[in-house]
């Protein structure tokens, strides 16, 4: 499997303190926020990361992190030219990924212990894709799963609902079989005028093919003052170690 971190995006909810910085170089707990996806990563044993940012924090995401040895990885380094959305970056990343499986971590989720045993679990899966669920108090903030508990399956995502079906919010790590690809040229720009990753998924959905995980520990969307403060906090606790 192949991890790829996507490390764009302007920061704007963070703004001043990005004025001058890419959010995921940000201090979080001791350490810049990326260096917490990366070590998340290598402790589920991927050694081949791929960063995706922008033409104008490229340089400062590699010097920050540098070839990948202080890490016991190797990084590779892909530049999103524009705006194009999640699954726009993610199409980036086909000639990296190959014929393997592939883990996408969005740069700003936090997660207070591993996801390893996740990740085990999608190792395990033959095919489709697998995201992680985490019980929130505030669903309608957030894309909500409908879920089918016996067969351990999603049958509906919803974005932002106003009526939300349940309270488990589906968060940025995604894990797919290597035909993520071929399903996401076959994608149209929406609204936004980006290329959605919930289309992505809602595809696996609707072929009865996303599992799903329940985070049990903390986590944390660090992409508001707020919840960069409470990002701060969990892993400031344990003192930015990912437990095995």
């Amino acid at each position: 499997m192949k991890g790829i971190i996507l490390a764009g995006g302007k920061g704007e909810r963070l703004y001043p303190l990005t004025k001058v910085t890419n959010k995921h170089l940000l201090p979080v707990g001791k350490e810049p926020m990326i260096f917490h996806q990366v070590k998340q990563l290598t402790n589920c044993g991927i050694t081949e990361i791929l960063i995706v940012t922008s033409t104008e924090h490229m340089g400062d995401i590699v010097r920050c992190l540098g070839s990948g040895k202080e890490f016991g990885c190797n990084f590779t380094f892909r530049v999103q030219e524009e705006a194009g959305g999640i699954a726009q970056a993610l199409s980036l990343s086909e000639n990296f990924a190959g014929k393997d499986k592939i883990i996408v971590f969005l740069g700003d989720n936090i997660f207070g212990d591993s996801i390893k045993q996740y990740v085990d679990n999608f190792n395990k899966q033959k095919e489709g894709a697998r995201v992680l669920l985490k019980e929130v108090s505030d669903p309608c903030r957030f894309g909500i799963a409908a879920l089918d508990e016996e067969e351990r399956m999603i049958i509906e995502i919803e974005e932002k609902p106003k009526q939300p079906k349940t309270n488990y919010a589906v968060l940025g790590v995604y894990m797919y079989h290597n035909d993520v690809f071929d399903i996401i040229k076959k994608q149209k720009k929406s609204y936004r005028g980006e290329y959605e990753i919930s289309d992505v998924n809602d595809v696996y959905v609707k072929k009865g093919l996303m599992k799903y995980d329940v985070v049990d520990g903390e986590w944390m969307d660090a992409g508001t003052f707020e919840s960069y403060q409470e990002a701060n906090r969990i892993l400031y606790m344990i003192n930015n170690v990912v437990k095995k």
